[in-house]
């Protein structure tokens, strides 16, 4: 049955068809985009928005830490800034606090970066060798 909103059958195509580097820099976004609403509900103090958004950017950290391969390094120093992110995120619910939701926001704007470059970076490898070929 065809959805009868075209956004979310956009959505749902684009989350079903992207790579799993492409998800993860979903994840980041959608994780920044949830820390955006709650710092507008600290501010229109919407308690259960506020709440609501934070959890779900604290859902996200979680499942940006199950992605990591514990095999390699630079995941140990990951883990260690996710879990740091998602505390922080527990007292900014606690103590509504906006400066406390932009130190997580700063983090969390650091790894999408980093991430998309990464993407980027693979892209290139990955269409080089084929230019080359047909020189």
């Amino acid at each position: 049955m065809a959805s009868r909103n075209p956004y979310e059958a956009y959505q749902n195509n684009s989350v079903t068809t992207a790579s799993p580097g492409e998800l993860t820099l979903m994840l980041y976004n959608g994780c920044l985009k949830f820390i955006n609403l709650a710092k507008h509900a600290i501010e229109n103090k919407e308690i259960e928005n506020r709440n609501t958004n934070i959890q779900k950017a604290q859902n996200i950290v979680s499942e940006l830490m199950l992605t990591l391969n514990m095999d390699v390094e630079i995941s140990k120093n990951m883990r260690s800034l996710y879990e740091y992110s998602n505390r922080r995120l527990m007292e900014a619910n606690f103590k509504q606090d906006i400066s406390i939701l932009e130190e997580v926001e700063e983090i969390m704007t650091e790894f999408r970066d980093a991430w998309k470059q990464v993407i980027q970076l693979n892209r290139q490898l990955q269409h080089s060798p084929q230019e080359s070929v047909n020189r």
